[in-house]
């Protein structure tokens, strides 16, 4: 009975069943490229579950600045973690391979490496697709995460897949658990799972300008933003007085932004850098139009991401950016800056009182 409840539980995390043992040719060699804010912690957690002497043999990161793979080498040691030279050692040696890459650019210009490493030349340049299976015996699968930082630091990223299915079930067990908390998975087509990604992105870009628009608001009209961080950090009831209860990562996105609005923390380099919530509001915007499916927020949303790019860069000529890297949650500068106030320094905002 333990046993069937325990298969139960696991398939609502995994939805396949576990892949075979691994063959007499070994352990398969694991590979991560790519170690920012996110891809250093998968990789600690993918190290810490599955190399040795738990399964795996060291995981081979590479990462353009090779100290933030010293790094992760001081940290776990040489039986869990290995260094590649180059991404030839790592197309030439991984079984498996996992990339967490910062913009579409970098992602062709890694994968054409890899071919490149193989002796394999794509014919259509840039077509990851065509690129990946021109590769004998090599399956291409799309997997983003949904979590932040201090989520994957926990092990507990949700993780989406779309692709062929034997290589999502042997990924699936190697990300959860370590990497992951529960797999969902999109079918064998590649798009579905890049798209979710982008749909579950603009909700969160969606809070994000509407949390931005009301603290702009409650700054104008005198409001505190205390007062408005500690309602947005309670529970509130809908209009039948019912608890709202919404999806972790929109709910931990909510109140972490919340906070750094509040109190103008605004650090991209440990949170999510403005570089890439523009670049997702610029993939969900060129979605919406694929689709004829609008979403005025969204557009809205990247305006004033933008703006806010445009005052911190500006900042950082003048010698005057407090941030180096300007976190998303800056966006608020953009609402700001409409309404007449200082985009990124509430100190300097002068609000307005009105009389009874």
């Amino acid at each position: 009975m333990a046993g069937l409840l325990h298969s139960a539980l696991s398939h609502n995390i995994i939805p396949y069943s576990r892949p075979g043992t691994p063959s007499s040719h070994g352990l398969k060699q694991v590979g991560f490229v790519g170690l920012g804010a996110m891809g250093s912690l998968m990789a600690v957690n993918l190290a810490n579950q599955h190399s040795s002497p738990s399964g795996y043999p060291p995981v081979l990161v590479w990462n353009r600045s090779i100290d933030k793979a010293e790094k992760l080498l001081a940290v776990l040691g040489k039986d869990k973690i290995r260094i590649a030279q180059d991404l030839a050692q790592v197309a030439s040696e991984c079984d498996i391979i996992i990339t967490n890459l910062a913009n579409d650019a970098v992602v062709k210009f890694i994968y054409e490496k890899f071919a490149e490493a193989l002796k394999i030349y794509p014919t259509l340049a840039g077509e990851l697709d065509v690129l990946i299976s021109a590769i004998p015996h090599a399956h291409l699968i799309t997997c983003p995460v949904f979590g932040a930082p201090a989520m994957a630091a926990k092990g507990q990223l949700l993780v989406v897949m779309s692709g062929d299915y034997r290589s999502k079930k042997e990924i699936a067990y190697l990300f959860v658990p370590g990497v992951g908390r529960k797999v969902v998975d999109l079918g064998e087509n590649l798009e579905k799972a890049p798209t979710f990604k982008l749909i579950g992105n603009s909700m969160i870009l969606g809070t994000l300008e509407v949390l931005a628009e009301a603290y702009t608001l409650a700054e104008k009209s005198g409001i505190d933003a205390e007062n408005v961080h500690n309602f947005v950090q309670g529970e509130q009831p809908d209009s039948f007085g019912r608890v709202v209860t919404v999806d972790a990562e929109i709910c931990g996105t909510r109140r972490t932004t919340s906070s750094w609005i509040a109190h103008d923390k605004f650090d991209g380099s440990v949170g999510f850098a403005i570089d890439g919530g523009i670049k997702d509001a610029s993939h969900i915007r060129r979605l919406t139009a694929e689709f004829n499916s609008p979403m005025p927020a969204i557009d809205v949303a990247h305006q004033h991401l933008l703006t806010a790019r445009a005052i911190h860069q500006s900042m950082k000529q003048e010698g005057k950016a407090v941030y180096e890297t300007l976190d998303w949650s800056g966006i608020v500068a953009g609402t700001r800056v409409a309404a007449g106030l200082d985009g990124l320094d509430r100190d300097k905002h002068e609000s307005v009182v009105r009389e009874d």
